[in-house]
C-alpha cells in the first residue's frame, strides 16, 4: 500500500509573538504543492515497526518523524499490528517546504488504512499535532489558514492557478536552520494578519486566488536573507527571469514563483539549475 505525500508552501507568513512556552505565534496561509515522496507500508503481525530508505540518512531511526508518527499511531490506537514502511525520499532536507511533515502525515494516513484503524482526519491532525507544527495541515493538505503554532486550521475552498499557470520551486545550494530564521525575525503583532485574512477571504470559506499571489508575504526573509545570501540571489534570480508572486517558503531555504505558462517555468528551471540543490515545475495539489 502507498501514500503521496505533497509538500507544502506559504503563501503568507508572519510571526505574531513570542509565547512564554518558547514558542511563536505564526499566521500563514498554506498550500500544498503537487511535488513530494512516497511512503509505502506492509503490516507487521510482531507489533514491530521498521524504517527503509531509498538512499541513506544521516540520522537515528527514532528521530525520523515517519517513525515517530507511526509509533505514535501505534500507541493512540492501541493496535498490536506493526508495519515494514519504506519511504521513497524526493524532496530536500532543510528546505522550507515540510518535506518531513509530509512524509508523517502521510504515514498516518497509510497506517490508518493499512490498521484498519478508520480515524477520521480530525483525530489524524491531532496526533499529528504532537509530532511538528505543519502536520496537522499535511494530513489533509488543500488550502488552510493556520494560526497559533500551525495547529489552528481553517481549511478554505482549494485555491489553484489559472488554466496556463505553472508554479517553479527550487531550493539552492544552502539549508536554512529553523533557528537562523527565528533569530532576530520581526515579531509584528496580529494587525498584519487578521488585515490580510480578512481581504483574502471573499465569501464563507473561500479564498482569493488573486488576492493571495498578489499579497504574498514571508517575515522570515528580514531574518534569513542577511545570513543566507544565497537564498536572496535565489528570489531575485526568479524575478529576473519574469516570474510573479516569488516568495521564500516557510523558513528557508526554497523558493517558489508563478510563471505565466509551463513552457517559461521550465525555462527558468533550466536557467536556475547551476544554482539549485532541487526544482520543480507543478501546480498547486488540491488535498485529500
Amino acid at each position: 500500500m502507498k501514500e503521496y505525500a505533497p509538500a507544502k508552501i506559504n503563501l503568507f507568513l508572519d510571526v505574531i509573538r513570542k509565547r512564554e512556552d518558547g514558542y511563536h505565534d505564526l499566521g500563514t496561509l498554506f498550500q500544498t504543492i503537487d511535488a513530494g515522496d512516497t511512503v509505502s507500508a506492509e503490516p507487521r503481525q510482531d507489533g514491530r515497526i521498521t524504517l527503509c530508505y531509498n538512499e541513506p540518512q544521516n540520522y537515528p531511526l527514532e528521530s525520523d518523524l515517519v517513525y515517530k508518527a507511526a509509533k505514535l499511531l501505534q500507541q493512540e490506537s492501541g493496535t498490536t499490528l506493526g508495519a515494514d514502511i519504506y519511504l521513497n525520499k524526493v524532496m530536500p532536507l532543510g528546505a522550507g517546504l515540510g518535506g518531513g511533515s509530509a512524509d508523517a502525515a502521510a504515514t498516518l494516513r497509510l497506517l490508518n488504512q493499512l490498521w484498519k484503524l478508520k480515524f477520521k482526519f480530525e483525530k489524524l491532525e491531532e496526533i499529528g499535532a504532537k509530532l511538528g507544527a505543519d502536520v496537522p495541515f499535511l494530513v489533509r493538505g488543500g488550502t488552510a489558514m493556520a494560526e497559533g503554532i500551525g495547529e489552528k486550521l481553517t481549511f478554505v475552498k482549494p485555491l489553484q492557478l489559472n488554466d496556463e499557470q505553472y508554479l517553479l520551486v527550487a531550493t539552492p545550494l544552502d539549508s536554512v536552520p529553523t533557528k537562523d530564521a527565528y533569530a532576530g525575525v520581526p515579531k509584528s503583532g496580529p494587525d498584519r494578519w487578521e488585515t490580510y485574512k480578512s481581504k483574502c477571504m471573499r465569501t464563507g470559506k473561500a479564498a482569493s486566488i488573486d488576492f493571495a499571489l498578489a499579497n504574498t508575504f514571508n517575515a522570515f526573509e528580514e531574518s534569513v536573507f542577511p545570513k543566507h545570501p544565497l537564498v536572496e540571489e535565489m528570489k531575485n534570480e526568479f524575478k529576473r527571469l519574469g516570474a510573479t508572486s516569488v516568495l521564500m517558503s516557510g523558513s528557508g531555504a526554497s523558493v517558489f514563483g508563478v510563471f505565466e505558462t509551463r513552457k517559461q517555468a521550465k525555462e527558468a528551471a533550466e536557467e536556475l539549475k547551476p544554482i539549485s540543490r532541487y526544482q520543480v515545475v507543478t501546480r498547486f495539489f488540491e488535498g485529500f
